[in-house]
């Protein structure tokens, strides 16, 4: 009977949605406000979850200590607080949407996991705008 459980976080960043190749009229009018040059933050919400058996000898799906700490040194440590653009790795040449940002948390997660356990990420950039990335 698997049994899904959940971890939720949240940190803070800066980015700018931008496509180098194309011109600055373009990106104005695909990206609009999130544009800006100067770039702009949001208090992001993620919710990590994992769906698998209840093990008989802990009770546990997962330790959700183990989680917590896999998040913090995964995402958290990497994305909290820096600018998404200038700061990290995973978006040199990746543009940060929301999208992308769960995308590249589920890549950084995913590896650390047993292979019987599925994994979600839902990322809220806003209370009412967020996705979900299931791999």
């Amino acid at each position: 009977m698997p049994i899904t459980i959940c971890r939720q976080e949240h940190f803070n960043a800066a980015h700018r949605l931008h496509n180098p190749a194309w011109s600055d009229e373009r990106n104005q009018e695909v990206f609009d406000k999130c544009n800006n040059a100067n770039y702009h933050g949001h208090n992001y919400q993620l919710i990590v979850r994992l769906t698998g058996e209840i093990d008989p000898e802990t009770g546990y799906v997962y330790d959700m200590k183990k989680l917590s700490d896999l998040i913090k040194r995964e995402i958290l440590d990497t994305f909290d607080h820096r600018n998404l653009n200038l700061d990290v790795a995973d978006f040199q040449h990746l543009n940060p949407t929301a999208e992308n940002i769960a995308v590249v948390s589920w890549n950084r997660l995913r590896p650390h996991l047993a292979d019987n356990l599925a994994l979600s990420v839902t990322l809220y950039e806003t209370e009412r705008n967020f996705v979900e990335y299931h791999g």
